[in-house]
């Protein structure tokens, strides 16, 4: 029997965990899930048979170095900071690893150790990253088998409301921490490569520069850069490329809105307000507006930010309660940013029936026979309730697939690594499509020069 120790049991976990419970009795597997919560870990397993609920602090590092000397392989499923007491203890006592996150340099600094010691660390084997890496490569790979050069790519992808529990103004609801969301695009200016032109946006302008996007079967959405675009130029072979840009898809209108924030100062992290716990929602919004003694809150930050009263804009603000006299903050010491995280948690939170949804887009150009052409490469997917959601699916399947295919030797190559060969990414991209995580391909005209973005 193969034991396989996973770590965390919050909202990601779901799919993970069922679908080795599910493979568990043929595959001869254990499935160990240790989490803060017992009951969190309890309810995932579900009374399972080949499932064991523990409580799990991996802080204390006698009780997660026993759960990890149990297990052929541990998950982590932990936020990404988290991940190198569980990866030194995966090292020392010889244990398979793998995490939805990107490698850390830390990470990355382990490669030569689990290298020598025969063991598989895979990363990057989620959504984004993970999914993306996957379908990305296997494009740019068939595209170079023909003979073709690289010229473009460019990748998007969005967590968002499925259409059916689409019930606000600002067309999003958290299907994914919302504290990341929160601080989306912080600590550094957001650059990519355009046509052979290194090209830079710094915070305060990041959610005012954002292009439409067109997802066959989906729709019209906003796409926005991520941080840094580059970081994979040469994971990819992609070091001559003139153009590679990876953005944050959004419905039509939500950055626009969302600069209101930025340009506030309501998603900074780095002080904390005065009497947080007793202020009021208008008293935290009011706090960001220069003192007048007889215009509202209102009138100030529609004169501040030159928004008419009749802006749909306008709508989603009031929408959110930010005016709101009533509603308490009731969080000590906090943040400008862990109240702006309060405050959209009580309208953007998922409630039992609703729907999240998925949507990723890639664009590739190239060059082949002297003839340029681009291909668009597009997924989604919605999911099915409050906790078996698209988030869940898309990030903890290729977890749980990966995990089967190294316990039975099929992915074997040892080291750090992440998704990018193709004796990994296509019997996982296989798989993923018998659970509707199917790509679709369309030739397009060839768009070196996106006019959007130059």
């Amino acid at each position: 029997m193969k034991t396989i120790l996973i770590i965390g049991a919050g909202k990601s976990s779901a799919s993970l965990i069922t679908y080795l419970l599910d493979k568990s009795t043929q595959d001869n597997l254990h499935l160990i899930v240790g989490d803060l919560s017992l009951e969190e870990a309890q309810a995932k397993l579900n009374n399972h048979p080949n499932g064991t609920a523990i409580y799990l602090d991996i802080f204390n590092k006698e009780t997660r170095q026993k759960a990890i000397q149990q297990a052929d392989l541990v998950i982590s499923m932990l936020p990404a900071s988290m991940h190198m007491d569980v990866a030194n203890d995966c090292l020392q006592f010889k244990k398979h690893m793998v995490t939805a996150s990107y490698i850390s340099p830390a990470m990355q600094a382990l490669n030569k150790d689990v290298t020598k010691k025969g063991l598989v660390f895979m990363n990057e084997i989620g959504l984004d990253p993970g999914i993306d890496h996957m379908s990305a490569m296997q494009v740019i790979d068939r595209i170079r088998e023909k003979g073709g050069k690289m010229l473009l790519f460019e990748s998007f992808t969005g967590g968002l409301i499925a259409p059916e529990s689409d019930t606000n103004s600002w067309n999003y609801k958290f299907t994914w921490n919302p504290r990341n969301v929160v601080l989306a695009g912080q600590g550094g200016a957001a650059k990519f490569i355009q046509e052979g032109q290194y090209k830079y946006i710094p915070y305060h302008k990041l959610f005012r520069r954002t292009e439409i996007l067109h997802v066959e079967d989906f729709g019209k959405f906003e796409g926005l850069a991520n941080r840094d675009s580059l970081n994979y130029r040469t994971v990819y072979g992609l070091d001559d490329i003139l153009t590679l840009y990876r953005g944050t898809i959004r419905k039509v209108g939500f950055s626009r809105a969302w600069n209101v924030f930025v340009q506030l100062g309501m998603t900074d992290d780095s002080y904390v307000m005065e009497g947080s716990e007793h202020m009021s929602y208008r008293d935290f919004t009011n706090a960001f507006l220069a003192y007048h003694p007889t215009d509202s809150v209102e009138i100030k930050l529609r004169s501040y930010l030159k928004i008419e009263q009749d802006d749909t804009m306008w709508e989603k603000l009031v929408e959110l309660d930010l005016f709101n006299a009533e509603m308490k903050v009731g969080l000590k010491n906090a943040t400008p940013a862990q109240i702006l995280e309060k405050i959209l948690k009580d309208s953007w939170t998922l409630q039992s029936d609703d729907k999240d949804m998925i949507v990723m887009l890639h664009k590739f150009g190239y060059e082949i026979n002297g003839k340029k052409e681009q291909i668009e490469s597009s997924m989604g997917i919605i999911g099915d309730d409050q906790t078996y959601t698209a988030m869940a699916k898309t990030v903890g399947l290729p977890v749980a697939i990966a995990t089967l295919k190294i316990l039975k030797g099929e992915i074997k190559k040892p080291g750090v690594q992440l998704p990018i060969t193709k004796d990994v990414y296509e019997p996982i991209l296989k798989e993923l499509e018998s659970y509707g995580i199917v790509f679709k391909e369309k030739k397009v005209p060839y768009l070196g020069y996106n006019p959007e973005r130059n």
